[in-house]
């Protein structure tokens, strides 16, 4: 890593940044019109061609489903949808924590929708996906957090597909008998996201986030349920350092993390989410992707467009 910037800080490119912003972790947004022309050339794509994008979203809505790619205008909608695949975000569009990256709109949420599962699970099986990725929204006006319906649907795709399942779920904080319902369903990959470093959490992640917390999770699923592998990812470019990211990626692997994922936080408007503090270029992203795996992750993903789902199966199948 000999290329890394001497004196390990990130430095400041821009104090604004485009449309983006991210869910439950995933890192970052699409894009706004008015300030496309900001975006720096290696975070601007092209549309992919053909029929696959109507076809995936027409069956989304058939079934009442939302996904992380809509509601956290994830960069790679397109490029997923083309592909008939999608990350399902269950418990509802509203979350109860303020995030000061998310896009995903907050607010009272409403009332669980029983049948959820099952029509999850009959998307996966129209879509003919082979890993599944579950994700959701904060749910802290639930005693359990929702952990009983993340059991229920991956139980319910299970069952119908036979797929392997990927949760990507909040942090259920203070709430451990929540977590150990959700590793209980035994899914082939655990995804919980540090997001960020220790001296940023508050401000990213909120008042209610724990630094300490995040690492014990994983560690508790690991605990659990050795079998399980476990996966975490950053956003960056929120102004944290070299330094303060590589003791980040110390801690997860401390506690038994096997896949990470780094990328660009973008934000989701001007006017209420975290600034882009810098736009980290690829050939960095390649650095930083190369330096955690010579300190121990089995599997990293790392580039401008990475987002915790992305081309998850690979990853997943790959190990």
């Amino acid at each position: 890593m000999s290329d890394l910037p001497t004196n390990n800080q990130l430095p400041v490119i821009s104090s604004s940044g485009p449309s983006g912003g991210g869910s439950c972790g995933s890192m970052g947004g699409g894009s706004a019109p008015a300030n496309a022309s900001r975006l720096p050339k290696w975070l601007k794509r092209q549309i992919p061609k053909g029929n696959a994008v109507g076809a995936t979203a027409k069956l989304l809505d058939e079934l009442k489903l939302e996904t992380v790619c809509d509601n956290a205008k994830c960069p790679n909608r397109m490029e997923c949808y083309s592909q008939q695949t999608a990350t399902f975000m269950i418990l509802g569009n509203v979350c109860t924590r303020p995030c000061g990256f998310c896009a995903v709109g907050r607010g009272r949420p409403e009332a669980l929708e029983d049948d959820e599962p099952a029509r999850v699970a009959e998307a996966a099986h129209r879509l003919g996906l082979k890993h599944v990725v579950i994700t959701s929204v904060t749910r802290d006006d639930l005693e359990d957090g929702g952990a009983e319906h993340f059991y229920q649907c991956v139980t319910a795709v299970r069952e119908k597909t036979g797929a392997s399942i990927e949760v990507l779920t909040p942090d259920f904080i203070k709430n451990k008998a929540g977590l150990d319902r959700v590793v209980e369903s035994a899914p082939e990959v655990f995804n919980h996201n540090a997001e960020t470093v220790p001296r940023l959490y508050r401000r990213v992640r909120g008042p209610k986030s724990d630094y300490a917390w995040t690492l014990g999770l994983l560690k508790r699923v690991k605990e659990l349920n050795p079998a399980v592998k476990t996966k975490s990812g950053l956003m960056l470019g929120l102004g944290e350092t070299h330094e303060e990211l590589f003791d980040v990626l110390a801690d997860l692997l401390d506690a038994g993390c096997d896949f990470l994922t780094l990328g660009q936080y973008l934000q989701p408007a001007l006017d209420r989410y975290l600034p882009v503090v810098r736009y980290v270029p690829p050939e960095e992203f390649a650095m930083l992707g190369e330096k955690a795996k010579s300190m121990g992750f089995k599997k990293v993903a790392s580039g401008p467009f990475v987002r915790s789902s992305y081309h998850a199966r690979d990853m997943a199948e790959s190990f």
